[in-house]
């Protein structure tokens, strides 16, 4: 059994009050006795301000950026992946990453997300991550002692092969920071995480912001941890800052493969 916790935040858009916000969750969770901790997206900083974010965050060459991050995950001995630090880049354009560190509080992996928010709901919610953020283009699957860590972030879980991807290059457990909107929350966040962990036939762990920010965004909360059958084996059912801690037994992820061995099932096709 692997002990994990999932904390939801509402990261306001200044460095050091996000730091002052995350320490006593990442204490309340390895006190409880979690392994590996996740953290949502946009987990250092949230300011959809261009000019302030520019003012306020840090580029991804320097120390201090990351440094905090590690030094927490070697005082409390656990696996800690920031499910994403949004950094300036030398290049123009920020990143939007997640940062795997180990127990010794040295960084293991890092993900640039892949699938940018451009989007239009209407009533003038209209995102154009793309006109800030450099994406990535390399999936991510790290081995570690805990089990197989597929890497994701947020909008990245509305696109399927991505995790049929990582599953078949071996994720016990697929990892989906969000800061997803109110609305699309409400209307899609259980559904589409339920339907990722049925297909992959791995857990599915969703560390959530909530809340209204600082920047003036409002985020859904509802952080979710689904087993591989696609059942939520729990949840912060609300979209305040909490964490969420549950026993994963791995053994599962082989159980679901087994009866239902859809990963080896593919078969070529013609495209319409």
């Amino acid at each position: 059994m692997v002990k994990v916790a999932v904390l939801q935040l509402r990261t306001p858009a200044r460095l050091s009050v996000a730091r002052a916000q995350l320490e006593p969750l990442l204490n309340r969770a390895a006190k409880a006795g979690a392994k590996l901790i996740v953290t949502p997206e946009g987990t250092n900083i949230l300011q959809r301000d261009r000019t302030r974010f520019e003012e306020e965050a840090l580029f991804e060459d320097e120390a201090e950026a990351l440094a905090w991050y590690g030094s927490q995950a070697k005082a409390h001995n656990v696996h800690l992946l920031i499910g994403s630090a949004l950094l300036k880049r030398r290049s123009g354009k920020a990143a939007n990453r997640s940062h795997l560190f180990g127990p010794e509080g040295d960084l293991r992996a890092t993900y640039d997300k892949i699938h940018l928010f451009d989007v239009n709901l209407g009533a003038g919610q209209e995102t154009r991550e793309s006109h800030a953020y450099e994406p990535g283009d390399k999936a991510v699957v790290v081995d570690t002692p805990l089990g197989t860590l597929g890497l994701t972030i947020c909008y990245d879980l509305r696109f399927p092969h991505l995790f049929r991807d990582l599953a078949k290059a071996g994720a016990h457990m697929i990892v989906v920071p969000a800061a997803f909107t109110a609305p699309t929350g409400k209307a899609h966040w259980h559904t589409l995480l339920r339907a990722r962990a049925i297909e992959t036939g791995a857990y599915i762990l969703a560390p959530a912001q909530g809340g209204n920010h600082e920047d003036g965004r409002a985020t859904y909360g509802h952080s979710l941890i689904v087993n591989p059958w696609g059942e939520i084996i729990a949840e912060l059912a609300h979209d305040e800052p909490g964490v969420l801690l549950a026993d994963l037994d791995l053994e599962r992820v082989t159980s679901a493969r087994t009866k239902i061995p859809c990963l080896t099932h593919d078969r070529a096709y013609q495209k319409p």
